[in-house]
């Protein structure tokens, strides 16, 4: 029997008027100028396998590729979260233990403190994950810190089934070719250097993410994902 090859692709729903909704919204983010004191900022996050050699690999010489051995041990997990500023051209890319609520707020947290402590609002775009709202501030902060940040906040929810719409998971699939294929990695520390580096040096040496489509090209060259409309 003949196999046929499969292609994976992202296969939008047809007819979904709460899809074309929040996909316009997002479209709508990434068409504005960009505004230094309101940035538009793209988040996602992925888990990392952490996993350790059972035996010191043997340098490369100028005959023979480094020789790393076949088994290896597992050390667990981690979670990569990475933040994309498009139009500065500028990411940031950190490893933490886990990626829950909390984990998730203390990151956004940070960005609010740090690079984006002078700017009143923030607009984030990020997926529908059930740990990326406002009330993942209310279990890492006491009330009145959480609503602080929280007022900070614009949120931009792509739709469900639409995350290739998220800037960062586009940032987040290259990181993984760049710096992650094919390595082993064993512990978070080293894991977080490696990606934090990766980060430092895309910034340095890449632009800043030209993004083509508008509106007007989602209505037309997506016609399926919107409702039909019975006069």
């Amino acid at each position: 029997m003949t196999q046929r090859k499969i292609e994976y692709w992202v296969i939008p729903p047809g007819a979904d008027a709460e899809f074309a909704a929040h996909m316009e919204q997002v479209l709508d983010v990434y068409a504005r100028p960009h505004d230094p004191a309101w940035p538009v900022v793209c988040m996602d996050e992925q888990p990392v396998q952490l996993v350790k050699e059972t035996r010191l690999p043997i340098a490369a010489t100028p005959e023979r590729p480094r020789r790393v051995d076949y088994e290896y041990e597992r050390a667990g997990t981690a979670a990569v979260f990475l933040f994309s500023e498009p139009l500065a051209g500028w990411r940031q890319a950190t490893a933490r233990e886990r990626r829950t609520k909390a984990d998730w707020a203390v990151e956004v947290a940070d960005l609010l403190d740090g690079r984006y402590a002078d700017c009143p609002k923030v607009t984030l775009v990020c997926d529908n994950l059930n740990t990326h709202t406002p009330g993942a501030f209310y279990e890492a902060f006491e009330p009145s810190r959480a609503r602080e940040l929280v007022r900070r906040i614009e949120f931009c929810y792509t739709p469900k089934h639409g995350s290739w719409l998220n800037i960062a998971e586009n940032e987040l699939s290259a990181m993984t070719r760049q710096c992650l294929d094919g390595r082993r990695i064993g512990d978070r520390e080293t894991l977080h250097g490696e990606v934090s580096a990766w980060s430092e040096d895309v910034t340095d040496t890449q632009r800043g993410v030209d993004w083509q489509m508008k509106v007007d090209d989602a209505r037309c060259k997506l016609k399926s994902v919107y409702p039909k409309i019975m006069v």
